[in-house]
């Protein structure tokens, strides 16, 4: 399914989602950000049959931050300076796609494969398991065009690779190879470049084929645990034990391990 500068294709339960403006490296832009709300949009229309999303671009970039097309015509800056267009997509657009890749209801895999810049790079590091090729590398771009951190990269990377380094991306603004974000634990797995669509399927087909109902409170566990205190994540964990409880997948995990046979979840 075609979008704006996105594409969507829906098999055996695993949803691909594709950036694709490959003029731009998929450079992200308003219009962007509209196809990929349509496409979650259809996501979400077919709860039942996604059980995986993965979220990729086309070409050989991942994602290289907003589209910059345009930012030096005069009239086009006069608008952004009146209107606080920037800043205005931060709210209306960006935000607002964070938010439904965090409360998706399956797991959702980013495969990177190619550079990961500015925005790009928060997106990328949205996934639940982040894959990228041995050519890929993420850079945090803002300072070289005198911004700041944004989509998120304040609060995910010092999370990921501790204050010390988060800071060092961000005020440096040099490439990070995914062979040494591996090593600094901010991404899952790399991939030769050739094996890496073959291997995101396969983890997504795993995934897909596991129990989403308690993937999808996994989810929000960790997501929530940042702010909690032990207490509050204790209390918390209570809450979503119950409802993953009662789910048909818990009584079919139960039944496999006492019949000694592999499970068949439903994600019900």
């Amino acid at each position: 399914m075609p979008f704006k500068h996105c594409t969507l294709e829906i098999d055996a339960q695993v949803a691909t989602l594709k950036l694709d403006h490959q003029e731009v490296l998929n450079a992200v832009s308003a219009e962007m950000l509209g196809g990929l709300q349509d496409a979650l949009n259809a996501i979400e229309s077919k709860k039942d049959e996604v059980r995986c999303v993965v979220l990729t671009g086309a070409g050989r970039a991942f994602c290289t931050g907003a589209n910059l097309s345009g930012r030096n015509d005069p009239k086009a800056q006069g608008k952004e300076q009146t209107q606080g267009a920037t800043v205005s997509i931060l709210e209306t657009g960006y935000h607002p796609f964070l938010r439904r890749l965090r409360n998706l209801h399956c797991p959702l895999i980013t495969s990177v494969n190619g550079p990961a810049a500015g925005a790009g790079m928060s997106i990328a590091l949205m996934g639940d398991v982040i894959l990228a090729a041995k050519s890929a590398y993420f850079l945090q771009a803002f300072r070289r065009i005198g911004l700041v951190p944004d989509c998120g990269s304040t609060w995910m990377l010092p999370r990921l690779v501790g204050k010390a380094r988060a800071v060092e991306l961000s005020l440096l603004g040099e490439r990070l190879p995914a062979e040494k974000a591996l090593e600094w634990g901010m991404i899952n797995r790399v991939c030769d470049d050739a094996a890496l669509a073959s291997e995101t399927r396969k983890l997504a087909e795993d995934l897909a084929n596991g129990p989403t109902v308690a993937m999808s409170h996994i989810r929000r566990l960790y997501w929530e645990s940042p702010h909690n205190s032990f207490e509050e994540q204790l209390d918390l964990e209570v809450q979503t034990q119950k409802l993953a409880r009662v789910a048909d997948d818990h009584r079919e995990g139960v039944a496999a391990f006492l019949e000694k046979r592999p499970a068949k979840f439903t994600g019900r």
